[in-house]
Parts: structure tokens; sequence; C-alpha cells
């Protein structure tokens, strides 16, 4: 079970975008990357397609799994995230509050 899910707010802990918060879009488990909403934004110069016109436009890029810290949704507070098992089922926890995520 992953500790980060599609959706989960977040917020960045260190770099250049240290305490800005959003939500996670995609998640790359196998790289230990995510990609956040407004985070990690560079600019990219395109050239003419058939899809779209040339110019420059704002990508956004994964950020490592250590830079960013879960904001639990109960408590407003970062946290770390634990894994309880409940019969034959998985639950994430908030290290702090104890409540389920």
């Amino acid at each position: 079970m992953t500790k980060f899910k599609k959706g989960d707010e977040v917020q960045v802990t260190s770099g250049k975008d240290k305490g800005k918060k959003g939500k996670i879009e995609k998640v790359f488990r196998l790289e230990n990357k995510v990609v956040v909403t407004g985070i990690n934004m560079y600019k990219r110069h395109r050239k003419v397609s058939r899809s779209q016109a040339a110019g420059i436009y704002e990508i956004t890029r994964p950020v490592d799994i250590a830079k960013i810290q879960l904001v639990c949704p109960k408590c407003n507070k970062l946290t770390k995230v634990g894994i309880k098992l409940e019969g034959k089922t998985k639950q994430r926890i908030c290290k702090k509050c104890k409540g389920v995520i």
C-alpha cells in the first residue's frame, strides 16, 4: 500500500516551493515521485505541431516524496502516514490524531 494517493493534499517541506500546498495529480511509485498541482513549475519552449501552437508553456515536473508531507484532513496538521491492519484490509492513519485518512 502506498502512503500517498491521487487527490491527497500535501505541503512541500524543502526546496524552492517550501511551504506551498497542493493536491497530488499523479504518483510514480517506482521512481518515488509525485506530481503536485502548482508545484515545481518550469517553462518549456515548444515548436509548432499539429496539436498545439508554438510558444512557451508552463509544465509541472515531479517532486521527490522525501520533499513533501501529507496534510491530515481531520486535524489539518503535517503528519506522517501509518498503516493499520483491520481484518484483511489495510488503512492509512494519521500519526498525530490516529484518525483514518
